[in-house]
């Protein structure tokens, strides 16, 4: 493996990117045809963040936190840094003097597929992360890795540049090429599941309101009125 650090990527306009955080990671999920979602190990160590913006990418040895440090000066106002790591970890690589660096920067959050430590810091600075464990376990610079370069984190491919989706639902990957069109599915589908939840708070039944009713009928479905009937 090669050691590089790419300096220049290619980054989707952030107001796709923004209008992608309104929507939030399920409605782009479905909006996708239910795909690019990040294993649900992946959590954010506090609620209520809502974020969206350009993946700058890391691939790091495990236990090492060496490549996040050189990750920081590639980073631009609006981004998230995406951290793989060469194999399953979950050491505190991250906490909250690297998100200070990272937050100076202008960068929204990090994923990083390994340990997050100083959660109650990094709550303070309202300063969101999604990782797979939450450690205190401290780490080496020993081990070189790459910025920005394709890695997998979460069992989900991430291209430099590739917009990542972040909530309290998981975290979700938009290709950068794909930005404009999937944001303007996950809208249409966000206002037709408006109009449903108008009719649902009416009372209506959801097999009724999403007609359900003649697919269940062909799939098989009986009713019967007790079961004095079987």
């Amino acid at each position: 493996m090669k050691n590089i650090v790419i300096r220049n990527i290619q980054r989707a306009p952030l107001e796709v990117c923004f209008g992608l955080a309104e929507q939030g990671v399920a409605t782009v999920h479905e909006a996708m045809g239910r795909d690019k979602l990040m294993q649900p190990h992946l959590r954010p160590i506090f609620a209520g963040a809502m974020i969206a913006g350009p993946a700058v990418t890391v691939l790091a040895a495990p236990g090492d936190n060496w490549m996040l440090h050189v990750a920081i000066e590639q980073c631009h106002p609006g981004d998230v840094l995406v951290v793989g790591v060469m194999t399953e970890n979950t050491d505190g690589m991250i906490g909250d003097l690297i998100s200070t660096a990272l937050k100076a920067r202008g960068v929204r959050g990090v994923v990083i597929d390994a340990g997050c430590r100083d959660v109650r810091t990094l709550t303070q600075m309202n300063f969101p992360v999604w990782s797979r464990a939450v450690s205190a376990r401290g780490t080496v610079k020993a081990t070189l890795g790459q910025v920005n370069m394709p890695v997998v984190c979460g069992g989900v491919l991430v291209n430099p540049g590739d917009i990542v989706v972040a909530d309290d639902d998981g975290v979700v990957v938009v290709p950068k090429d794909e930005a404009n069109t999937v944001l303007a599915l996950s809208r249409e589908r966000a206002a037709k599941e408006e109009i449903a939840r108008a009719r649902y708070a009416t009372g209506e039944f959801s097999l009724d309101a999403s007609n359900m009713r003649p697919a269940l009928a062909a799939a098989g479905l009986v009713y019967l009125e007790s079961s004095d009937e079987l």
